[in-house]
């Protein structure tokens, strides 16, 4: 079991991930690396403990954000990359890239409010733009007063806290304020980076946690599983159904229900603000990102028969951390999709 911690998140969880190899580096034996997305750092971590040991095979896994994900596997200097934000067909063509999910997971409004229970505020994802880009400035501003009837919202500055590196949470949570607010849509945008107009980073989702953590008043967004761990006060939000829910595995998985990966060209495909009824509205898959043509096939067939092992024996591990499992249909077509993962000789490393 993951441990529960506060504002040290990061070193007790993602860094124990970056070190579970005890040798480093993609040349070494028994050994693959990784480099990106915090969103699913706790699940791979998992995946990586259990795999050791049934294999003995080490996973290097470094959660600097979808970001540097995405530069360090275009620059070969890991075996495999991973974003919350999935590329476009064209853009994976460009990089001799190829993708495919893992996982599906939520990202959550959390903050830090004296006397406020874990969904006990009500938020639209038009409320969150205007806090987001600074219009609505107290707790107790009109608009979020009329929204929350009978909550005693305090009188208290809202800190803003967003993320300061490349990130795939971003551009989900980005994305999806674009889809709500037009105000937003057109001022900042979405996307794995964006201008903040207000606010404060924090690095990674630990680093949004640990800033909201220490900080009354705070807001932040950080995935499901680091809101859970360190037991942080999170919001219910409107969907598109015109429904206020709570974030858990159950509410992700109905936004996914209508996923038709069969049709993504790529895997491309995001799950914003599903018309579900109980479809928790910001949710998304995560994916990995690995060269189509492997310099090393042995390396490459190592990368793939890790994720073939996660999804055959890590949907536990995947549930106990209220990440989404893929459905067992999806996870064939993805197998098949690593055809596409050739060695020098042209044959598929994946076999």
């Amino acid at each position: 079991m993951l441990k529960t911690i506060g504002a040290a998140f990061s070193a007790a969880l993602i860094a124990g991930a970056a070190t579970l190899a005890s040798v480093s580096g993609a040349q070494a034996a028994g050994t693959i690396s990784g480099a990106g997305a915090t969103f699913p750092a706790p699940v791979y971590a998992k995946w990586a403990e259990m795999y050791k040991a049934q294999t003995g095979t080490s996973l290097n896994y470094q959660a600097i954000g979808s970001g540097g994900g995405i530069k360090q596997i275009t620059a070969s200097t890991v075996d495999f990359g991973a974003s919350d934000k999935p590329l476009k067909p064209d853009d994976l063509a460009a990089g001799g890239l190829t993708m495919f999910p893992t996982v599906i997971g939520g990202v959550v409004p959390v903050m830090n409010l004296p006397g406020i229970k874990p969904g006990q505020i009500k938020m639209t994802g038009a409320n969150l733009a205007d806090i987001y880009r600074g219009a609505i400035k107290k707790w107790n501003d009109p608009i979020l007063v009329k929204a929350n009837p009978g909550v005693n919202l305090p009188n208290l500055p809202i800190t803003v806290v967003h993320r300061s590196d490349g990130s795939g949470t971003t551009f989900l949570f980005t994305t999806y304020l674009s889809m709500k607010a037009q105000h937003w849509a057109s001022e900042v945008g979405g996307n794995d980076s964006v201008q903040w107009p207000v606010g404060l980073g924090g690095k990674g989702n630990d680093g949004v946690a640990a800033f909201v953590k220490q900080t009354p008043g705070a807001i932040g967004y950080v995935e499901y599983a680091y809101a859970k761990q360190n037991a942080m006060t999170y919001a219910l939000m409107q969907n598109k159904a015109g429904k206020f829910v709570s974030p858990d595995a159950a509410n992700f998985a109905a936004a996914a229900a209508g996923a038709k990966w069969s049709a993504a060209p790529g895997f491309y495909l995001l799950l914003l603000d599903q018309p579900a009824p109980d479809a928790w509205p910001i949710t998304g898959a995560t994916f990995i990102l690995v060269h189509a043509k492997q310099a090393d096939p042995a390396k490459g067939r190592e990368v793939l028969n890790f994720f073939d092992w996660a999804y055959k024996n890590g949907d536990g591990a995947a549930n106990q951390l209220d990440y989404v499992p893929l459905p067992g249909p999806v996870k064939d077509l993805i197998r098949k999709s690593w055809t596409k993962v050739v060695g020098p000789d042209g044959k598929p490393v994946y076999r």
